[in-house]
């Protein structure tokens, strides 16, 4: 899969993603560093790619309906989360091909311990 990874995510997120086989853009290698969420979101549709953020305001479905993406993935930690913490839970997500494949048109809600999709998997 291809990912567009939001500027609140750690740089070193991009190495696993790569380590397990995905391709990955940086918002911060292609000028939207501090862009809004609205410019995030149609570079992530323009390119047919899937968000991976810790900015909540993206599981908002009415502003950011899923079926228009390759696929959200929210992670929710603490605010206080280190790096290791961030780039753990999207490892532990990636890893599983079985969510990863039901991807496509949904929003992922990734924390810690589990995932939440919507719409619901069936």
């Amino acid at each position: 899969m291809r990912f567009l990874l939001d500027a609140n995510m750690p740089r070193s997120t991009a190495g696993v993603v790569q380590r397990l086989g995905h391709e990955t853009v940086d918002v911060r290698d292609i000028g939207l560093a501090g862009g809004e969420d609205k410019q995030i979101a149609a570079y992530a549709k323009e390119h047919a790619l899937a968000l991976i953020t810790r900015d909540f305001d993206f599981s908002d479905i009415r502003n950011y309906p899923p079926a228009e993406f390759a696929g959200i993935i929210v992670l929710e930690l603490p605010e206080d989360a280190v790096a290791a913490t961030v780039v753990k839970t999207i490892e532990s997500f990636l890893s599983q091909p079985k969510l990863l494949s039901q991807l496509v048109g949904r929003l992922a809600i990734a924390e810690s311990w589990r995932v939440r999709f919507r719409p619901a998997l069936s």
